[in-house]
């Protein structure tokens, strides 16, 4: 044994010298420890520490671009369903209603995720994701459209689903609140592909919807074509059921009026503001960012009907504007002939951040949520704030509307229009029995006229901003209904 030990002795013995004679020329290469070495490891770190391409912005210099960076990064973090549960709170506060309660009404009772696999035009099998939240049914069945577009996820519908249940109960319609939509680019698809992809989705949504449990509709690039593909798939297994969907074209059981209520309903609610707020129409100038069908109609009627003049439009390429009226009519044959209201005659291009922040009495954000925010609310010049839009503006954003005195009449009544005359349609179809457009409207007009005084009356009596004036009035009609129902 102590032979071996001094054997190993010396072996260590042997390897230590060697270490040493392989670690004396790496430390004596020439040039090896100048600090020319260093330098480019150096400039490597400091390059993932500051990431000047994520922080500069047009070019601005970093002292004046940080506080930005500072300021935009709450307003990323904040959800879709964020703000609508933030807003809820208030609300149920307000209303001192018990936490059981509180979380019974909040929370979606259903969210279905669904896998759609389609075959391409090009033979390739393609899979998408569709959602169906159904957010509450105390008031009646689900209601709520079918948005197809590349950024819907299950936050966005569960939050427009929430907004449904609050909308319904605030123009006080038998309906409950449910949204759906499939995360697709459906420009990027032909007419075929879409109409398969449609009913895919409608058969894997089969088993939650229906005329008593819930009515699909029109939403985000979605229109009545698609309606007709839903009823046609759903009507396959259960025999015809027109009522299954709304916003279905006349020739297959839709309404008159169905197309421009949403619209409709924004024009009443401006109407009816002007009126609280002491705004002469006939002299206000009007800026609507989003010219599809809820921007265009509204657009459109409160040219010709309410003689306003509408100075700012836009879409998603972009905007104009012209301080001295743009011919509504003439912006819709443009956006049908180029596909977008960029290059209309006698206007300027602007973008759509530009629009948002026009000198003009009124504003009517009409495009995708999230556009008023904490970056950009300081600038937002109107008087008055129209949401035809669902979900435009941060409680962030409110609260620096609040501090400006800028009124804003609330999403969940004032696009309300459209799911008031989805109603009716709905009706209609149960009854099997036709209404003209002078009823529709007429109507609509009454649904949106006491609700904008109902409104106000919660508002006043709360000594709160209108939007929570109108989620106190929803979210007590929801718990009495539950309360009475035992659920």
């Amino acid at each position: 044994m102590m032979a071996r030990k001094k054997k190993n002795k010396k072996s260590v013995h042997k390897k230590r010298p060697a270490l040493r004679k392989k670690s004396k020329p790496l430390r004596k290469k020439p040039g090896h420890k100048k600090p020319a070495h260093k330098k480019p490891a150096h400039k490597k770190i400091v390059r993932k520490k500051s990431s000047p391409k994520k922080i500069r912005r047009g070019g601005a210099p970093q002292s004046v671009v940080l506080p930005v960076r500072q300021l935009s990064q709450p307003a990323k973090n904040i959800s879709s369903y964020d703000v609508v549960l933030h807003n809820f709170d208030i609300a149920a506060a307000k209303l001192q209603l018990s936490e059981e309660l509180k979380q019974l009404i909040k929370t979606p009772d259903r969210e279905l995720r669904v896998e759609l696999p389609i075959i391409m035009d090009d033979g390739k099998l393609n899979t998408f994701i569709g959602y169906r939240v159904q957010h509450n049914n105390a008031r009646g069945p689900n209601k709520g459209g079918i948005r197809y577009h590349a950024d819907v996820d299950l936050d966005e519908v569960r939050a427009l689903a929430s907004l449904m249940t609050w909308k319904t109960a605030i123009v006080d319609i038998p309906f409950g609140g449910a949204k759906g939509g499939i995360t697709v680019d459906p420009k990027q698809l032909s007419l075929g592909e879409l109409e398969r992809l449609t009913r895919v989705f409608t058969q894997k949504i089969d088993c939650v919807i229906g005329p008593s449990e819930d009515i699909p509709a029109p939403d985000v690039n979605t229109n009545a074509q698609v309606m007709s593909w839903m009823m046609d798939q759903y009507s396959r297994r259960h025999g015809h059921t027109p009522a299954v969907v709304t916003g279905k074209p006349l020739e297959l059981g839709g309404s008159a009026g169905r197309e421009e209520a949403t619209g409709r309903g924004v024009c009443i609610a401006l109407r009816e503001a002007s009126k609280s707020f002491k705004l002469d129409l006939r002299k206000a100038a009007v800026a609507i960012q989003g010219f599809g069908n809820v921007g265009s109609h509204t657009a459109r009627i409160l040219e010709e009907e309410f003689g306003v003049k509408v100075v700012g439009v836009s879409d998603v390429k972009g905007g104009v504007y012209n301080p001295r009226g743009i011919r509504c009519k003439d912006a819709m044959e443009h956006v049908l002939e180029t596909g977008s209201v960029v290059g209309l005659k006698g206007a300027a291009k602007i973008t759509n951040a530009e629009l948002l922040e026009l000198k003009c009495d009124v504003l009517i954000p009409a495009a995708m949520g999230g556009q008023l925010h904490a970056r950009n609310a300081d600038r937002v010049k109107a008087k008055l704030i129209v949401e035809a839009a669902n979900g435009p503006t941060t409680y962030e954003a409110d609260e620096i509307f609040a501090a400006k005195k800028i009124p804003v009449i609330p999403d969940i009544y004032a696009n309300a229009g459209g799911v008031t005359v989805s109603y009716f349609e709905w009706a209609q179809n149960l009854q099997q029995f036709r209404w003209d457009y002078q009823r529709v409207v007429a109507e609509l007009e009454k649904i949106m006229t006491t609700s904008y005084a109902e409104v106000m009356k919660s508002t006043e009596k709360y000594n709160v901003s209108i939007r929570i004036g109108a989620f106190i009035l929803a979210v007590d009609r929801v718990a009495k209904a539950t309360k009475l129902r035992g659920i």
